[in-house]
């Protein structure tokens, strides 16, 4: 038997490769391949043209999609103390309504104890931003006149205080306007206002069921999937749930770590407003990148107009937290669970954000994170199928080259 030579070899490789490549597609010929396209683009513009069916479905998600998210984040933050109390032979049912009991308790003291001073603190500094903020002119006025762009600067000819009187100063008392808008005019956001109410009460129920067979959940989706798709469907359920539940536990505990030190730092320093700051610092830092950066800058503004050690003082304290962070909390809490690279991160934020919003940008990296974890074991089991077509003597000639 004539042994085949290594071009020939090299060739009946390319012509397996690219009949395997058509035949995950779905045909034999590059023609049926095409006519597949173009019917899936044909199908797209027919339904295109009937969206209105689909109208209902659209209302249905876009109802309980808060409902549903909210209940999620609870159940990964509760889940472990239920596990918890289980291990130490409390039933999970009566588990449930400590858990529930406490997450009242904890919600009561923060509505009459700390919303009260957030909210004067955050009304003050509404009132007082527009002083803020024509101060923070000024000094900028101030430092063009005198630097080494005078020359340029002053023949541009502006007038601080009547770009102020204009409207541009006036961003403070615009948003104050709109704050105060908003909280009048709740009759223009009634079905808004109702929706949200809604989602709110809906919330505790999808919870406790979720606490109480959450885990069962899988198990009754794995028995719906043919029996040969099981041990592959349970392998990325298991993959997808650990990295939701490391991401919403570790960027919830990362988030309550920075809002302490921040407060604390500013309170040393004796910045202005620094518990609502630090708050917010809390907040926007589940924000991955760009929530720091707007964290800080509210805090900025401040700082210049109080005087420049002040600014000092808060770039100390602002690196302080950024290092303690970045070298011990967050190598500690969340590890490499989620192995994102950073300019992957800011790109995924940029998207989602723009196709939805703010809450595109929260939920963009446990989305993204789940959406690798399918797409990596379908690129794995693409491979393991495929393997079958290449011959031991195919990849001889591999090393052999």
């Amino acid at each position: 038997m004539d042994e085949k030579k290594p071009a020939q070899a090299r060739n009946e490789k390319k012509d397996g490769k690219l009949s395997n490549v058509i035949r995950f597609l779905g045909g034999q010929t590059t023609l049926f391949v095409l006519v597949s396209v173009l019917l899936i683009g044909l199908i797209i513009l027919v339904y295109q043209h009937i969206s209105f069916i689909f109208y209902p479905i659209k209302v249905f998600f876009s109802t309980v999609v808060l409902p549903v998210i909210l209940a999620t984040i609870a159940y990964y933050l509760l889940r472990p103390i239920l596990r918890l109390l289980e291990k130490a032979k409390v039933k999970r049912v009566w588990g449930i309504l400590i858990l529930f009991v406490g997450m009242i308790g904890l919600i009561t003291l923060l509505i009459f104890l700390v919303f009260p001073f957030l909210r004067t603190q955050f009304h003050n500094l509404v009132e007082d931003f527009p002083t803020y903020f024509r101060q923070l002119l000024i000094n900028i006025d101030d430092f063009f006149k005198t630097s080494i762009f005078a020359s340029y600067y002053n023949e541009l000819n502006i007038n601080v205080n009547s770009l102020f009187d204009s409207g541009l100063g006036n961003v403070g008392k615009m948003f104050a306007d709109m704050v105060g808008g908003i909280a009048n005019g709740v009759s223009t956001f009634l079905s808004a206002l109702t929706g949200f109410i809604l989602a709110i009460v809906t919330v505790p129920f999808i919870l406790f069921y979720l606490l109480k067979d959450g885990e069962k959940l899988p198990k009754v989706i794995l028995k719906m999937l043919p029996p040969r798709m099981r041990d592959d469907a349970e392998v990325i359920f298991h993959d997808a749930d650990h990295q939701i539940s490391a991401y919403i536990q570790g960027q919830i505990l990362v988030s309550i770590c920075i809002g302490i030190m921040v407060s604390i730092g500013f309170l040393i320093i004796g910045m202005d407003y620094a518990l609502l700051l630090g708050t917010l610092a809390m907040f926007t830092s589940v924000v991955p990148y760009l929530g720091p950066i707007i964290a800080i800058t509210p805090a900025v503004i401040i700082a210049i107009v109080t005087s420049p050690i002040m600014l000092l003082k808060l770039a100390i304290v602002w690196t302080i937290v950024q290092l303690v962070d970045g070298k011990f909390i967050s190598p500690q809490i969340m590890g490499k669970t989620l192995r994102i690279h950073p300019i992957t991160i800011i790109f995924v934020l940029l998207t989602s954000g723009s196709l939805f919003g703010v809450a595109g940008v929260i939920l963009a990296i446990p989305g993204y994170a789940v959406l690798k974890v399918v797409l990596s074991h379908l690129f794995t089991l693409f491979k393991l199928r495929y393997n079958k077509f290449e011959s031991n003597e195919e990849l001889y000639y591999e090393k052999s080259e």
